[in-house]
């Protein structure tokens, strides 16, 4: 009898470590199984990837870095990813995608992102917050310029007025602007833009001087008479000097919401 129940006992323990060691055998299977489809996806999302920017197709770009960001989740490729939303006027998606809030740590790409995509939805104070940051990693005329835009659109004559100066004492005659308040976009040279907006901070800081205001404004149409925004911003404020009621009113660029002039030309 005790040799019998030694004899069960062992065929059990033997049954139960055979289950373990099979459970354990096909676990390992699974285990290295999706570690090779996952290895496998990435790889075909990687090459899909370079496909579709070989052929310029943004939505299969879009399509490839949201599926890598799935399989392999990554801050430089979900940054790449809002960038994309970004340059293709998508600037909701951009921001669902990495956030709107002031972060210090963001990449230069990430803040750049935020920036340019809070401009483009009428978010000015917060867009400035973003702009800043980037201005003080890497001070140059061009991001002065959106800063300087920034603090008009948000009341801040003085603050405008600093890197206004800024821009103008550090401004060469090959950086250009780019505005887009026309149907057919245009550029002007950075100096002109940059006269454009002391024209409408002087009026800003003492609307009773529309003079100087203007003075500004026809040096800009000096350097570029073509320059559209600056003749609209000079007929409104002759405007308000042939009608004293409307001084009062703040001088702001005259560009639409959505439409902001960028940058362009060598950083």
């Amino acid at each position: 009898m005790a040799h019998y129940f030694c004899s069960y006992y062992n065929g059990q323990h033997n049954l139960n470590r055979m289950k373990k060691l099979t459970f354990l055998f096909l676990f390992t299977i699974a285990f290295f199984g999706n570690a090779q489809t996952k290895s496998e996806l990435l790889k075909h999302y990687e090459a899909y990837y370079k496909a579709m920017q070989q052929q310029a197709d943004m939505d299969g770009v879009v399509n490839a870095l949201t599926h890598l960001n799935v399989i392999s989740p990554s801050k430089e490729r979900k940054d790449t990813l809002a960038y994309v939303y970004s340059s293709t006027n998508r600037y909701m998606q951009a921001l669902n995608t990495i956030g709107i809030d002031k972060d210090d740590s963001d990449s230069d790409l990430a803040i750049q992102v935020k920036a340019v995509s809070l401009k483009a939805l009428n978010q000015p104070k917060r867009s400035l917050e973003q702009f800043e940051i980037l201005y003080k990693r890497s001070p140059n005329p061009y991001l002065a310029y959106e800063v300087a835009d920034l603090m008009i659109q948000t009341g801040d004559s003085n603050g405008a007025n600093t890197e206004i100066d800024y821009g103008l004492a550090n401004s060469t005659d090959e950086m250009k602007h780019a505005f887009y308040e026309r149907q057919q976009p245009y550029e002007v040279p950075l100096k002109a833009a940059f006269l454009h907006l002391k024209g409408l901070v002087e009026y800003n800081l003492d609307k009773n001087n529309i003079d100087e205001a203007i003075a500004s404004i026809d040096a800009a149409l000096k350097i570029d008479p073509n320059f559209n925004l600056a003749s609209l911003s000079k007929q409104a404020l002759e405007s308000r000097k042939a009608k004293p009621e409307d001084a009062a009113k703040p001088a702001e660029p005259a560009e639409p919401a959505k439409a902001k002039g960028k940058t362009k030309g060598k950083k």
